[in-house]
Order: structure tokens, then sequence, then C-alpha cells
């Protein structure tokens, strides 16, 4: 392909223009019908189109706009012209939309090629999108989609960065963006439970309901032991990967809170949540496909906003603790981590990551106060799974708890 750099951006911006109105034309061609009630434009009026657009461009602005003016005037004149009782406006739309992308082709043809692909997709996952958007998509789902558009797109560029004293030395913007956080992980084991169904929602649920909280799910899924609505196995295996969470969280919460120093704390999550992933999957492939599985939960809110603040109220105290803990010393440090983890292994982790932000602790005071936040909170949870679901299940979770734990210490003192 070295030819390509040899040639003018006019050149290259045609070559793609070509591409572009080629791809989609092909789509708008299959779907074209025939007979009296076929639509205008197909392959060779969507590849003229996008040249057109191109070859304007490449004149000067003004030939591109008389361009685009003229194709958008013999679209509206074939909507106007349709044979059909309840004519649609996409093909149109297209028309008008491959114009441009042959009028971008010509400045910037690598987004001009993928908005031709983009394009293309959606044009021919019609059928699919009508029945993801009226059938399988929920009227709850589609207000908590619209929610979380609205906090991401909306709210939080408004909010400030600077970050504040009593808030743990967090901004309020990094904050929401912990809310958020949680929220996608709410979304994301409510979709996969949907999509997956019972056998493989029960692993899904857990590892996912982790991000949110380990202690909660551990013990949601003990009490369904005890009421016997689940086979232990399978809820080992979600309690067990709900631990994988706690480890990949707590490295997700630093790139929200110190993405530069992120990289950190990569390798020591991956080791420490690999055991649980990999008991859960020797737990799971054990599990008799006979054995009655939880019915997945799919038809309520897939958000769940008052879960999600408190978990985030949880690490804002924590921040505030082991703030306050390591301005007394070194050891108040790892003394506030451990307190503060009998609630939440997260809130003190979230804690360390802005103050490795600041500057205010090193690598290996991250390093060692997240291991002891999650050891601390292990035995949280071991007491949770014996109040919710007895000592045998309490049993298998403490069990894998240590085997994990005592591997992701061991490979914290190997390399340091």
């Amino acid at each position: 392909m070295g030819w390509l750099e040899t040639w003018s951006s006019a050149q290259v911006g045609l070559l793609v223009a070509f591409g572009a109105g080629l791809l989609v034309g092909v789509e708008r061609e299959r779907r074209k019908g025939e007979g009296p009630d076929r639509h205008a434009a197909g392959l060779r009026t969507f590849l003229v189109a996008c040249l057109a657009g191109a070859a304007g461009q490449v004149l000067s602005p003004l030939v591109a706009a008389v361009v685009l003016a003229a194709v958008s005037g013999l679209a509206g004149l074939s909507y106007w012209r349709s044979r059909s009782d309840d004519p649609g406006l996409t093909t149109e739309l297209a028309l008008i939309a491959t114009t441009l992308i042959g009028m971008l082709a010509v400045s910037q043809p690598e987004l001009a090629a993928a908005l031709a692909v983009v394009l293309a997709g959606v044009l021919a996952l019609k059928s699919r999108l009508h029945q993801f958007a009226t059938s399988w998509l929920s009227e709850t789902e589609l207000h908590d989609g619209l929610l979380l558009a609205a906090l991401a797109l909306v709210l939080l560029p408004w909010l400030p960065t600077e970050p504040i004293a009593w808030l743990g030395h967090l901004s309020p913007r990094r904050v929401l963006m912990l809310v958020l956080v949680i929220l996608l992980m709410q979304a994301a084991s409510h979709l996969g439970q949907r999509l997956l169904g019972q056998r493989a929602g029960v692993p899904v649920a857990g590892l996912l309901g982790g991000f949110v909280s380990s202690t909660a799910t551990i013990s949601a899924l003990g009490s369904q032991v005890r009421s016997g609505e689940m086979p232990l196995r399978l809820a080992w295996c979600g309690g067990v990967l709900s631990t994988a969470a706690t480890w990949l969280q707590a490295w997700l919460i630093g790139g929200v809170l110190a993405p530069r120093h992120v990289s950190e704390m990569m390798t020591l999550a991956l080791v420490g949540a690999a055991m649980p992933c990999l008991i859960g999957l020797a737990l799971w492939r054990r599990q008799e496909a006979g054995e009655p599985a939880i019915a997945a939960r799919v038809n309520g809110s897939m958000l769940r906003i008052k879960e999600a603040v408190q978990v985030s109220g949880l690490l804002l105290a924590g921040a505030v603790l082991v703030q306050w803990a390591h301005a007394l010393s070194d050891a108040g440090l790892l003394i506030g981590v451990a307190i503060a983890a009998i609630a939440d292994a997260h809130a003190p982790v979230a804690a360390l990551w802005s103050m490795r932000a600041a500057e205010g602790v090193s690598s290996s005071e991250l390093l060692h106060g997240a291991l002891v936040a999650i050891s601390v909170n292990a035995g949280t949870r071991t007491v949770a799974a014996w109040a919710a679901g007895g000592a045998r299940y309490a049993t298998g979770i403490g069990g894998a708890f240590v085997v994990s734990l005592t591997v992701a210490w061991g490979w914290d003192a190997f390399m340091n």
C-alpha cells in the first residue's frame, strides 16, 4: 500500500468516497425492491452522490454546497413522489448522509470511511434494531438508559474538577464518575442475565454484582441457598466470582481517580482476580446441568440509584477516614485502611488512589494498603456468608478467600 503515499489528498479522498458510496449503495440496492413501488435510489445513485460530494469539495466549498443542495432537493422530490402509502425517510436521509461522507473524505478520509461503515451497518440492521427498540427493550430500561445518558453527558461536564478537602481530596466530577461506574455495572449485570439465561446468569450476576457490593452479592446468594432456591455449588460459584470483581474494581477506581498511576496496580489486580475466576469456573463446570438454578430477575429496573448512592457514600466516608489516619502517621494509614475496610473494601482503596494521584502515598503503600483492605473485608464477607447461608456455604466462600489472598500476598512478596 506504499503507492498510496504518493497520492494527493484529493485522490485519496475520491478513492475513499468511491468505496463509501459503493458500500452504502450495495446495502440500499438490496432493499430497493422491484416494480412500481421500488425506491428511487440504489447502488448507482449512492455511488454518484458520494463521488459528487467529494468532487465538489475538491473544487471549492461553494460547489460542494451546491452539490449538497441539489442532492437534498432530489431526495425531497423522491420522497414527495413516493408511491408507498407510508413512505419512510431512511433512503432519502441516507443519500444526503452519503453525500456528506463524500465531502468529508477529502479532508478526513479515515473518519469518512468509518462513518460509511457505521451508516451501512445501521441500514443493514433495520429489522434487528426495530425489534430491539420495540420488543426487547422495556420501557423501564429505556428510562434507565436515558438517565445514564443524562448523568454522563449533561450533568458530568458541568461539575467542578477541583479537589475538595472535606471530600477526601476528590472533586465533584470524580464522585459522579464513581456513581456512574457503579450504575454501569448494575446495568451490565441486568442485561447479562437477560442475554445469557439462568445457569450462565448466576455467575454473570455474581461477577458483575461484585462491582457494586461483593458482600451484598454473597449474602443474597447465601439466602437463596438457605431457602433451597439455589444449589450450593452454583451459589459458591457466584459468590467467589464476586470476589474477583473486588480486585478488578480496585484497579478500575484507579483509572477514574489516578489515571497516571493506574498501571501500578494492574498486575496485582489481575493476579488477585485470576484465582477466584479459576475457582469459580471450576465450580460452574462441576455444576450439574440438571440442577435447578435461580431465575434471572430481569423484569424490574436495571439501575438501583439508592444502592449506588449508598456505595458512593461509603467510598467518600472511607476516603475521609483514610486521609485523616494518614495525617497522623504512616502506621495510622494502614490502621485507617483496615478500619474502613470492615464495611467496604472499595472505600479505603478509593482513598488510597486519590492520595496517590496527589503523590501523598508511594506505589508500594498503595499496593500494601489495597491488600490490607481486601484481606480485612474478606473476613466481613465470610461472616456475612455464614449469617446468610450457613456454615457450609461460608466454608466454601472463606476457603476461596484464603487461597486467592495467599496467592496475592505471595505475589506481592515475590515482586518486592
